[in-house]
């Protein structure tokens, strides 16, 4: 597995990976009309524009994962649920901590994403609520460094 720079090409294949990921991720956590409307065209459209800040994890050239970084934070990083375990997400985020990364957002609820951060030396700052898909959620801020 290697990490490289995104390709625009990558994007359906991104897209796809978001889509499954944000599901498998999030369906304890969000209700089932928010995660239909995060499906892989909702994800394209926004990968359309910020594809230069994606890293992504490829095996053999082929998307298994993708983080997406502005100014030193991680905004999404997420593995094929396949792919998950083999070694893609911490590949990742050595790659973006090198880069600047230093914070990151994380629902409160998302412990598996939660124990990955924190195994990866990556500290709860705070803990808030805030506004997403339409209703308060409970987040926490982690910051490296």
């Amino acid at each position: 597995m290697i990490v490289r720079a995104a390709r625009a090409g990558d994007i359906p294949a991104l897209a796809d990976i978001a889509e499954r990921s944000y599901r498998s991720a999030f369906a304890g956590i969000l209700e089932a009309d928010v995660l239909r409307a995060k499906h892989a065209a909702f994800f394209a459209q926004r990968f359309a524009t910020s594809w230069e800040r994606v890293l992504v994890a490829a095996l053999n050239d082929r998307p298994t994962g993708f983080l997406l970084m502005t100014d030193g934070h991680i905004d999404m990083l997420f593995m094929d649920p396949g792919e998950s375990g083999r070694g893609g997400g911490p590949l990742l985020l050595n790659e973006a901590e090198r880069r600047g990364a230093r914070t990151l957002e994380c629902f409160r609820d998302n412990h598996a994403a939660r124990r990955f951060y924190e195994r990866h030396g990556w500290r709860v700052e705070r803990e808030y609520d805030r506004d997403f898909a339409g209703r308060s959620r409970s987040f926490v801020f982690y910051r490296k460094g």
